[in-house]
């Protein structure tokens, strides 16, 4: 397999999930800062010009989050990061989706890219309160569904995860949010886990 990612971006939560199954996978850094994503090479493998993607052995390329984290995840299920039975597998879903359309998509989209909401600077601020305030909301719905769980669905590490570990990866360690504590305790214990280690070191991320 081989995974595109850039450093830093949501694709870090694909990044976590690989190293969290151990399977061999060839890691190819696609620098979305420098246009990467654009140039030829990138745009005929995924049209979408976008990170994450998986071109799989068999030639074809997964894109999206939760369908690369969906295949890997059932792809390998003795690794465990499959979750049992359906309503687990919902819940799974409903998360990931929550993160990548809400939390990412609505929330941290205004806050790291305002122009793309006000053409006008003097609104940038604006947007950007909101995009704040979308994401702190957010972080208190999921601290309600989390109650004192290990993980997302319960004491057992899943697919669905790795879409929180990088939304709060840019939540605490980028914009240093005050979220609810048990989410930010919930963080910590997956930033302290080898596989988290492993993927900052990889993607040049270094923390104060």
């Amino acid at each position: 397999m081989k995974f595109y990612y850039s450093p830093g971006a949501c694709s870090i939560g694909i990044h976590f999930l690989l190293e969290e199954l151990a399977v061999p996978y060839e890691a190819v850094r696609i620098a979305i800062k420098d246009g990467e994503q654009f140039k030829p090479d990138y745009v005929g493998l995924n049209p979408k010009s976008k990170v994450p993607a998986l071109a799989r052995d068999d030639g074809s390329v997964l894109t999206e989050f939760a369908a690369i984290a969906h295949w890997l995840a059932y792809s390998f299920p003795e690794k465990g990061l499959a979750p049992s039975g359906l309503e687990n597998g919902v819940r799974a879903i409903e998360i990931m989706d929550y993160a990548v359309a809400t939390i990412h998509m609505q929330g941290f989209s205004r806050l790291f890219r305002p122009a793309k909401f006000a053409p006008s600077e003097a609104d940038h601020a604006w947007v950007q309160d909101m995009g704040r305030e979308i994401v702190t909301k957010a972080f208190g719905v999921v601290s309600e569904s989390f109650g004192d769980n290990r993980f997302i669905l319960g004491d057992r590490l899943s697919m669905a995860d790795s879409s929180l570990f990088y939304v709060l990866f840019w939540a605490l360690d980028r914009q240093k949010l005050d979220l609810p504590r048990n989410v930010a305790d919930y963080y910590a214990r997956l930033r302290d886990r080898p596989s988290s280690r492993k993927v900052f070191h990889d993607e040049g991320i270094v923390f104060a």
